[in-house]
């Protein structure tokens, strides 16, 4: 299972690390922790001492009432970091998190290699299309709504049957496009309750009949913390947790905010593999 990712290909034999770098003031856990190009170069830079395979660059919170930003105020966030990044690591593979079709043409005119949209092209129906003419891999992800109203979209005849349908379309409309890398993410988080998250990531190995690399991201995000009556900044252990779950039901990439931990787990995984004794 491999990736192009512009002539370098990505082989999910053993999975990847993307490691998160917001450029946004009101991210759930690290908003306004990196706003200038020192502090992003620095972000970089762990990310990649660290074992991050890839770099997942935000310039618009996707939270539940984050404030409004526009395409020209994302684009001024995301494509100048974009540039000093990649002249700063010119070997690093960067990825776009967006949904809107001209930040993510901007950012891989830029040097970005991935565009990673919550959307999965609803949100922006010149989406699928720039993916197309762009021939970069896509991350597809799960919700419903927008990023304001999706906490209201969370009834299900059948959570699994109603997100395999929703992919089912949407790989569908990617296909008649040439769309051929593709990596779906289930949304965790993203128009499902607490107990609909842990359902998903019970069945989690369900996703395997796609074929496709699935990635998963739940890095410190209210299921662990609301769980654990805690908070975002204490919910490390419970990411460790659920990541090193999620490898064992088939992740093939990590979202995650802290690079070294979830590595460390990819390792420890992989000594779960039968070895000559």
């Amino acid at each position: 299972m491999t990736i192009n990712c512009k002539g370098r290909l990505i082989d999910f034999k053993t999975p990847k690390i993307m490691g998160i770098l917001n450029l946004t003031p009101d991210s759930f856990f690290d908003g306004g922790s990196y706003a200038t190009a020192d502090e992003y170069i620095k972000r970089a830079e762990q990310i990649l001492k660290d074992g991050g395979e890839f770099i997942d660059i935000g310039g618009y919170s996707s939270r539940p009432g984050a404030d409004f930003v526009s395409s020209d105020e994302e684009i001024k966030r995301v494509v100048p970091a974009i540039e000093v990044l990649l002249k700063e690591f010119p070997d690093a593979l960067l990825s776009v998190d967006t949904f809107r079709a001209d930040v993510a043409k901007a950012a891989i005119e830029s040097g970005a290699v991935i565009i990673n949209d919550i959307s999965a092209g609803l949100l922006d129906e010149k989406m699928l299309q720039v993916v197309s003419d762009l021939k970069v891999p896509y991350v597809m992800m799960h919700m419903r709504g927008n990023p304001s109203t999706m906490q209201q979209f969370t009834q299900y005849e059948d959570l699994f049957r109603d997100i395999f349908f929703y992919f089912s379309g949407r790989l569908s409309a990617a296909r008649e496009l040439g769309i051929s890398d593709v990596i779906i993410d289930p949304g965790f988080g993203f128009s499902k309750t607490l107990p609909q998250n842990y359902s998903l990531l019970h069945g989690l190995e369900n996703f395997s009949i796609f074929d496709l690399p699935l990635l998963v991201g739940i890095s410190r995000k209210s299921m662990i913390y609301k769980s654990l009556n805690t908070k975002a900044e204490e919910a490390l252990n419970g990411t460790t947790v659920l990541n090193t779950i999620a490898l064992s039901k088939g992740a093939n990439i990590l979202r995650v905010h802290d690079v070294k931990e979830a590595v460390e787990c990819v390792r420890l995984m992989e000594m779960m593999t039968p070895q000559p004794i």
